[in-house]
């Protein structure tokens, strides 16, 4: 919570009817450079072709989630969550390094 305090980010996630899970989209977080003022959505999902961003890929794959949109009030560096597990999404918590995560092998479709 202090990171989010600390930054100044406006978070919103549209409402969704139908549970999905998420799947590791990567076992490392995302360095990202963001702009004040500008809304990103963050991928929830872990289908994005655009990680660690939304390319509407939950549509057809997850439509029971939607992606996470925030706006940094200042431009700074960010290090976005890579395996969609994180606790303070969208900011990468180090639950990447955890065994579940790096032992992820995904599948067909995933």
């Amino acid at each position: 919570m202090r990171i989010l305090r600390a930054l100044s980010v406006s978070v919103t996630r549209a409402g969704s009817t139908k549970p999905s899970a998420p799947v590791i989209a990567a076992k490392h977080p995302f360095k990202m450079q963001v702009k004040a003022g500008k809304v990103y959505p963050w991928c929830v999902c872990g289908h994005s072709k655009k990680q660690p961003l939304c390319d509407g890929s939950h549509r057809t794959a997850a439509p029971g989630l939607s992606p996470l949109r925030f706006t940094p009030t200042e431009d700074k560096e960010l290090w976005l969550c890579g395996c969609k597990q994180t606790k303070n999404a969208p900011y990468c918590d180090g639950t990447h390094k955890q065994s579940h995560v790096q032992s992820f092998e995904p599948t067909a479709g995933t």
